[in-house]
């Protein structure tokens, strides 16, 4: 049972972020959505921590890769997201951000010199033409200011695939709770810090409407404390694979929520390219052979290095 829910969380919890921040970000300022967002939500995780009898210290280091990582998922990786759902629809947003194996990739093959399996150049292939078919819809791309946050959501998509790579190797406080609380403060803190500084205009929680208000309350507890805290354990309890299935279906959850609740439009030229994404996705995450593929390019290498 609590696999099952677990799973439910990280499916349609997390899909279901997108829709409540295109909610809460038609009336609150966007850096200032953000940053009260993860502030609290880190502050939980402290509290709960130190129920737990965990140890909330961490050294200078610790602490300086945690603010990194801050930024990077959360400040830039989230925060400009938001900004950006002023001019897109949510699902869409969403679709774009399903590439983010496809940067990963990428990076790997730059930063790390890591190869590229056959499977994942397929992958590859299916992801640029998903992407070309996505943003290549030009009544979505007339829209004031979609191609600007076109652009910002691709950038965050980089930044929060690097901070993936960061963390892979960076020292950080050993805990997940501890660690996560950690960046959520400091990446919510120069969220409210930018908002401040953008001269956003700042209002208690007793002056939002009813829908800025819950909206707000549900990506606190249940998407950023319940729906990471079923992550780990899941990451725990079966195989990483079972878990990254989230890849695929957080994109569907959005936009059926953005369709139903916003009236988002979801057109058939944004459906194929989901299906195209999500194949590539596929291919990149399998970890399946296609030994005649395979073949094709050992000898293309041979060829070069002959």
């Amino acid at each position: 049972m609590l696999i099952i829910l677990a799973f439910f969380a990280i499916y349609v919890i997390w899909g279901s972020t997108y829709l409540l921040n295109k909610i809460a970000v038609t009336e609150l300022p966007p850096f200032m959505l953000s940053g009260i967002r993860f502030v609290t939500a880190g502050l939980l995780l402290f509290g709960l921590a130190k129920l737990m009898g965990l140890s909330l210290s961490f050294t200078a280091k610790e602490l300086k890769n945690s603010i990194i990582a801050g930024f990077l998922f959360l400040t830039f990786g989230n925060g400009v997201m938001v900004w950006a759902l002023q001019f897109v629809d949510s699902g869409f947003a969403a679709l774009e951000i399903s590439a983010q194996p496809l940067v990963v990739l990428l990076l790997m093959r730059m930063l790390q010199g890591k190869k590229i399996q056959a499977m994942s150049l397929v992958g590859v292939g299916l992801g640029i033409l998903g992407m070309y078919l996505l943003v290549g819809q030009k009544d979505i791309m007339a829209q004031e200011g979609a191609p600007f946050a076109v652009g910002l959501i691709f950038a965050c998509m980089v930044s929060w695939s690097y901070g993936s790579l960061f963390v892979g190797t960076a020292k950080l406080p050993a805990h997940y709770m501890v660690n996560t609380g950690c960046q959520m403060i400091t990446g919510g803190g120069s969220l409210l810090a930018i908002s401040w500084l953008l001269g956003e205009p700042w209002s208690p929680p007793t002056a939002w409407s009813p829908p800025a208000f819950w909206s707000m309350l549900l990506l606190v507890v249940f998407g950023s404390v319940v729906a990471f805290t079923a992550f780990n354990f899941l990451l725990r309890t079966v195989s990483p694979e079972k878990v990254a299935t989230s890849t695929y279906v957080n994109p569907i959850i959005a936009m059926v929520l953005g369709w139903y609740f916003l009236q988002e439009n979801i057109t058939l030229q944004s459906c194929l390219a989901a299906v195209v994404l999500l194949t590539g996705v596929y291919f990149i995450n399998t970890k399946k052979k296609m030994p005649l593929f395979s073949r094709f390019i050992s000898r293309r290498r041979s060829k070069k290095q002959a």
